[in-house]
């Protein structure tokens, strides 16, 4: 049983946003479904880390999670900033066990224990939030981040933490996730968001003993991560 990593799928299969305009996703579905079939075994574990699909609403999203449902592997499922779709987790809960899309879960104010490992996170937000609506909603998101944390560490197992955000980037830094990644001794922690030239101020290695490391498909040459 292993566990990997990815973020940024940005699938449309149901609607018309191909990212195949972009520089460098050219055929990128069939990249990504070759890479993934390549390495992830029925008994593995993926977790994707947000922009998972371009849907609006739920039932817009049938064709992108039917594509993830037929790929090997359990797939954990965290929120992105472009997730329109994404709602309660009674109604996506609802809706996945509609479509029989069992291989999919939901990661949200919650961890899910795999193998060794228990799996917290969640979206992240702005290292520069200056707006009171984004302070709202950077203070809405270092709760939910303690909240699956608090569920990680109620298993036992070891640790690890999923943003969509980078918690750091180009030298600023998200000081309220960042603190609770210290405070709660998070040694490991993976994120999306960030694509193309923009990788180049990523942050990939240890910061302040937090190993951060970029996940984003596009960087990752559309192959989920092996995180153990």
């Amino acid at each position: 049983m292993a566990l990997f990593a990815i973020g940024d799928l940005h699938l449309s299969l149901g609607g018309d946003k191909p990212m195949d305009i972009f520089s460098g996703w050219q055929d990128y579905v069939t990249r990504l479904e070759k890479n993934w079939r390549a390495i992830v075994r029925p008994e593995d574990t993926v977790v994707v880390a947000g922009d998972i699909s371009w849907a609006m609403k739920l039932e817009e999203c049938d064709a992108d999670f039917a594509f993830l449902q037929a790929l090997p592997g359990k797939k954990l499922l965290l929120k992105g900033n472009h997730d329109y779709w994404w709602t309660t987790r009674k109604k996506m809960e609802e809706y996945l066990e509609r479509k029989g899309f069992d291989s999919l879960s939901i990661l949200f104010n919650s961890a899910a224990a795999v193998g060794p490992y228990a799996v917290c996170g969640t979206r992240g937000w702005f290292y520069d939030a200056e707006t009171d609506a984004d302070k709202k909603v950077l203070s809405r998101e270092v709760g939910r981040l303690r909240a699956s944390i608090a569920q990680a560490e109620a298993t036992g197992l070891e640790l690890v933490a999923f943003l969509h955000y980078p918690p750091v980037y180009g030298g600023e830094v998200c000081e309220e996730i960042m603190q609770v990644l210290c405070e709660k001794g998070i040694r490991r922690c993976y994120y999306g968001h960030i694509h193309g030239a923009a990788a180049k101020k990523a942050v990939t290695g240890m910061y302040r003993g937090v190993r951060l490391q970029l996940i984003a498909c596009d960087y990752t040459g559309f192959t989920p991560v092996l995180v153990g």
